[in-house]
């Protein structure tokens, strides 16, 4: 499993995949873009994807998808 998040960190909207910074300093609508996009690739690729995206007040809202039958 992959897993992609969008929070704000430091004043700054930040995508990171598994813990690590892919883009920063962008808004928070590019930023949910880019991750989308990322996990779609991963789903192409048959990966499951555990998506974050982080609220303007702190709220976290959680999507799991993709993933092949055989992997599990």
């Amino acid at each position: 499993m992959v897993q992609y998040a969008v929070t704000l960190k430091s004043g700054d909207w930040t995508v990171f995949c598994d813990g690590e910074a892919m883009a920063r300093g962008t808004t928070r609508s590019a930023a949910i873009e880019i991750a989308k996009q990322l996990a779609f690739a991963a789903e192409e690729r048959g990966e499951a994807v555990e998506l974050l995206i982080q609220g303007y007040y702190g709220d976290v809202s959680r999507k799991l998808t993709g993933g092949n039958d055989a992997d599990e």
